[in-house]
């Protein structure tokens, strides 16, 4: 689409990998903004999934969940092997992926930053994923999203 360009689509179209981009309409302050976008998208909200920029024993770490569930912390400091995980400072992640809350992509970003992806992606043909700004999702298959950002594959929510 004209004008919705992001690191993240120019990534994809760089590498040829198939996908399309949606654009929807949620105010970024709304509670529950992933179920939201899901709604606006009309698609199972377990399809979705939020990029949360964290600090793995102080590396920068990204994990990639579905917006209906809660990122076990702990899940993700043993699917890198480390022992302790936060998230990130707003303007930490901000900072190191040049996206902004909200509409950080895995894909794209300022610095690649090691990426897990919850294992439940595993079980759409395909998922969606910030494209790199508010109001703009990518859907992608979980396997080239994986490819691209050389992400780990691990169960990451909270149960």
């Amino acid at each position: 689409m004209a004008g919705q360009g992001t690191p993240a689509t120019a990534l994809l179209v760089k590498r040829g990998v198939a996908h399309r981009t949606h654009p929807y309409r949620v105010s970024p302050d709304a509670p529950n903004y992933g179920a939201l976008v899901a709604v606006a998208l009309g698609v199972a909200p377990e399809r979705v999934f939020k990029s949360l920029v964290t600090a793995v024993d102080g590396t920068l770490t990204v994990a990639v969940v579905p917006v209906t569930g809660e990122l076990d912390l702990k899940a993700l400091a043993a699917a890198v092997g480390g022992k302790r995980a936060a998230l990130a400072d707003r303007a930490v992640a901000e900072r190191a992926t040049g996206y902004v809350r909200g509409g950080i992509s895995p894909l794209g970003q300022r610095k690649r930053l090691p990426t897990v992806l919850d294992d439940s992606a595993s079980d759409f043909p395909t998922i969606y994923v910030s494209a790199g700004r508010r109001g703009l999702q990518l859907e992608l298959a979980a396997a080239d999203l994986v490819a691209l950002t050389d992400a780990r594959t691990a169960p990451l929510q909270a149960r």
